[in-house]
């Protein structure tokens, strides 16, 4: 592996390892997560496996639902990207699990506020190397694609599918899954343009260049 394609892997990792962070604290704050991971958490506390494995399960089906979409052949690579997120998210559960009082209010807000921001970072950055993105994610550039609209209402449309999945399966639905579907596609929109912004210097542009390359 060459220097430029060790740091694209290297930016990919980071994204998810800050993304599945974003989504252990929303789960964690008890506000309501955004609809497909309360779909994931709701399928874990009824049906049975961890959160991180539904994120695999639901994942492999997506791919098939994008292929669909894009006519083309499924892109099992995306397995590789739902796999680490699954155990990132497990891990990130397993270590935060003591992190927020119930009792305060104040303390889970504080823990949505900065899950639901760093989410629309961690996707942002891992997003941007264009490597194997993650199959929900992938069907939001789809769906930007196909309806020539911004990212911002291709993601809203993907979170009201979800959140009518996540209310059959009892999904933590709360005040923060409606904080998620009015804000979570503008944050993710903020931090692409951002990361957009920040690699237009003439070094970093080049760089991101060869290593899609």
């Amino acid at each position: 592996m060459n220097k430029l394609s060790l740091t694209r892997f290297t930016f990919y990792i980071l994204g998810i390892l800050i993304l599945a962070l974003g989504i252990a604290l929303t789960i964690q704050s008890k506000l309501g997560t955004s609809p497909f991971d309360a779909l994931l958490v709701g399928l874990s506390e009824t049906v049975g496996l961890t959160v991180g494995s539904w994120e695999v399960i639901i994942a492999f089906i997506l791919i098939f639902c994008n292929s669909f979409l894009k006519k083309q052949r499924p892109e099992f690579l995306g397995l590789l990207t739902s796999f680490i997120t699954g155990i990132s998210i497990d891990m990130w559960l397993f270590l935060l699990h003591n992190l927020v009082t119930p009792e305060i209010w104040f303390s889970k807000l504080i823990c949505f506020g900065i899950g639901i921001i760093i989410i629309g970072l961690g996707t942002a950055i891992y997003l941007y190397t264009h490597f194997a993105p993650i199959p929900v994610d992938h069907l939001t550039l789809i769906i930007q694609d196909l309806t020539k609209m911004g990212i911002m209402f291709s993601r809203t449309v993907i979170y009201l599918f979800f959140l009518l999945s996540a209310i059959l399966f009892n999904g933590p639905i709360g005040i923060g899954t409606v904080i998620t579907l009015c804000l979570g596609g503008a944050i993710l929109n903020y931090f692409m343009k951002m990361i957009k912004k920040l690699t237009n210097n003439p070094n970093l542009s080049y760089m991101c260049t060869q290593s899609k390359n």
